[in-house]
C-alpha cells in the first residue's frame, strides 16, 4: 500500500506537469498535500511539514545557489567563458580539437547552468566547426556531455548541492569523488560515443551549419576580455576553496587555529561568498564596469535563478511528507531487505523517474527524498553517502527525450529531426548516466 500511494502521487505528480503543463513549483505542492492526506498525516500538520520541508530544504542552499549564479552570470557577461573556449581551441588545435572542447565546457560549466552553459559556449563552437570545415554533432556531443555531467555531478550545481544536503553528504567529499566519477564518464559519453555514433549514424554528422539558429547572442573582441588565467581563476573559485577545505581538513589539526581558519574560509557558504566578491572586482570592477552595471548583472542572474530555487523548495517539501509519512523509511528497508547495492538503488529509482518527469532536477530530488535514510545511515563523512549523490546524479540525466526542454533545445540548436534527435541525444544521455553509473561503482572499490 505504501507504494501504490508513493505512485499514484508521481503518476498525479506527472499529470500535472506534463499534460496540463502546470508550474513545476505548483504541481509538487499539491502533490505533497495529496500524497500526505492519502498517507494519513494528521491534516493540522500537513502545512507545517511542507513549509518545514521548504525552509529545511533551502536554508543554506540559498546562498550557494543564488551566488552562484551572480558568480556565472559575471563570468558570462565580462567575456570570461569566451576568452576561455577561444583560448583553450587554438593551444590545442585541430587534432585535439575535441579535448579543447571539453576542458573548455568543464570550466564553464563549473560555473553555469547546463542551459546557460549551451547558450555561452554554442556560438563558438559553431565558429570553430565552420572554420575547421568540420560538422557541428562532432564538436558539440563533448560539449554537451560534459555540461551534462558538471550540472548533474558537481557542486556548487543546484541538484547535487541540494541532493548532498537532503543525504547528509559531506559537499566536499561529494565535488572531490564527483570530478573523479566526470573524468571516464566525459570520455565514453563524449569521444568515444562520438566515434561510435559516426560509425552507425553518420547521417547526423552534416557539415552544413547554420549559426542562425543561435538568434541574437554576445559577440566579443578577443582584446577586450579578460585574461584567461584570470577568467579560469575566478570560474573556478568555489571548487578551489571547497576542495582545499576538504583536501586540508584530513591534514591539518581540527582544533587548531589555521585548521578552524582554513574551515571557515573554504566552508561552501563562506567559499561562495569570497567567490563572488573576487569576481565582482576581476570581472567587474577591474574591467572598468559601473557598479550599477554589476548589480543589473547579479539582478538578472537571481531573476534566472527563482523558478530553480522554488522547484527545489517543492522538493524538499515533497520528501517531508514521505518523511513524515514513513514512506522514505519504508523504502529504505525495502531496499535492505532486497540487498541491492545503495548505489545501484539510488540511480534506478532516479532514471525511472527521469523517463517519467523529464526533469533531472526534479527527479533526482524526488528520488533523493526516497532513499535519504539509507544514505544518512552511513554518516555525513561517509564516502558511500557521497557515492549515492553522484549515483542520484548519474540517473538523473538517463534518456532525455520530448519531455525535457533540453532535449528541444539540442534539436533546434543543431539542425535535428525528431527522429535524429531520439537516436543521438537520447541515446547519449543514455550512455552518460550508465557510464557514471559504472564510475561512481568503480570508485566505490577504493573509498
Amino acid at each position: 500500500m505504501p507504494l501504490l500511494i508513493v505512485l499514484i502521487g508521481v503518476i498525479f505528480l506527472i499529470f500535472l506537469i506534463v499534460k496540463l503543463k502546470l508550474n513545476t513549483f505548483v504541481s509538487l505542492i499539491i502533490t505533497s498535500f495529496l500524497i500526505a492526506l492519502l498517507l494519513r498525516v494528521p491534516v493540522a500538520k500537513i502545512p507545517t511539514a511542507i513549509e518545514t520541508g521548504i525552509g529545511g530544504q533551502l536554508g543554506h542552499l540559498a546562498i550557494i545557489f543564488g551566488f552562484g549564479s551572480m558568480l556565472g552570470a559575471l563570468v558570462s557577461d565580462a567575456g570570461g567563458g569566451f576568452r576561455i573556449a577561444t583560448t583553450l581551441i587554438d593551444k590545442f588545435g585541430r587534432r585535439w580539437i575535441q579535448l579543447a572542447i571539453i576542458l573548455a565546457s568543464f570550466i564553464i560549466g563549473l560555473a553555469l547552468f547546463f542551459e546557460v552553459g549551451l547558450v555561452v559556449v554554442l556560438p563558438i563552437v559553431f565558429i570553430i566547426a565552420r572554420e575547421l570545415d568540420m560538422p557541428l554533432m562532432y564538436l558539440g556531443i563533448p560539449m554537451a556531455a560534459t555540461l551534462n555531467v558538471t550540472h548533474a555531478f558537481l557542486p556548487p550545481h543546484p541538484a547535487p548541492t541540494a541532493i548532498a544536503d537532503m543525504l547528509n553528504a559531506n559537499l566536499g567529499h561529494v565535488l572531490l569523488l564527483g570530478i573523479i566519477a566526470a573524468i571516464p564518464t566525459i570520455i565514453v559519453a563524449g569521444p568515444i560515443f562520438n566515434w561510435f555514433l559516426h560509425k552507425v549514424y553518420p547521417q547526423v554528422y552534416r557539415k552544413d551549419i547554420d549559426i542562425s539558429v543561435l538568434g541574437e547572442y554576445k559577440e566579443f573582441d578577443l582584446d577586450e576580455t579578460p585574461g584567461f588565467g584570470i577568467s579560469v581563476l575566478t570560474a573556478m573559485m568555489p571548487v578551489i576553496l571547497i576542495a582545499l577545505g576538504t583536501i586540508l581538513g584530513f591534514v591539518l589539526p581540527k582544533h587548531s587555529a589555521i585548521g578552524e581558519f582554513v574551515q571557515f574560509v573554504c566552508a561552501p557558504d563562506a567559499a561562495m561568498l569570497i567567490s563572488l566578491i573576487f569576481a565582482i572586482f576581476t570581472m567587474g570592477l577591474r574591467r572598468n564596469k559601473q557598479m550599477k552595471e554589476i548589480e543589473n548583472t547579479l539582478v538578472t542572474s537571481v531573476k534566472q535563478i527563482a523558478p530553480m530555487l522554488l522547484i527545489i523548495g517543492g522538493g524538499g517539501a515533497f520528501k517531508q511528507v514521505l518523511v513524515e509519512g514513513g514512506i522514505s523509511k519504508y523504502v529504505s528497508q525495502l531496499f535492505t531487505n532486497t540487498h541491492m547495492s545503495p548505489i545501484l538503488a539510488a540511480w534506478l529509482i532516479t532514471a525511472i523517474l527521469r523517463v517519467a518527469l523529464g526533469s533531472s532536477t526534479v527527479s533526482a530530488l524526488t528520488a533523493a527524498g526516497l532513499i535519504a535514510p539509507m544514505a544518512q545511515q552511513y554518516g555525513s563523512q561517509s564516502a558511500m553517502a557521497a557515492l549515492m549523490v553522484l549515483a542520484i546524479g548519474a540517473g538523473s540525466v538517463f534518456c532525455d527525450h520530448v519531455n525535457d526542454a533540453g532535449f528541444w533545445m539540442i534539436k533546434s540548436y543543431f539542425g535535428l529531426s525528431l527522429k535524429e534527435t531520439l537516436l543521438s541525444w537520447s541515446t547519449l544521455t543514455s550512455v552518460l548516466a550508465i557510464a557514471g553509473l559504472g564510475s561512481v561503482y568503480l570508485i566505490s572499490l577504493f573509498v
